[in-house]
């Protein structure tokens, strides 16, 4: 089995393999640098759908 690696959100740190509560974590991620950027593709995301909402009000 491969190393997963999840971002908690609480400590803002990499967890090699579930340490923490699921509801302080993001992943799994198949590097620690994929997880280090959680909270960025979070933030990339959101950004989209909120410009995705603002489209669908404008038709």
């Amino acid at each position: 089995m491969s190393t997963e690696y999840w971002f908690n959100v609480r400590t803002g740190q990499v967890e090699e393999g579930a340490q923490s509560s699921w509801s302080q974590l993001l992943g799994p991620y198949p590097t620690r640098e994929a997880a280090s950027e959680a909270l960025k593709r979070v933030q990339e995301n959101n950004e989209a759908w909120d410009e995705e909402t603002e489209e669908r009000k404008k038709r």
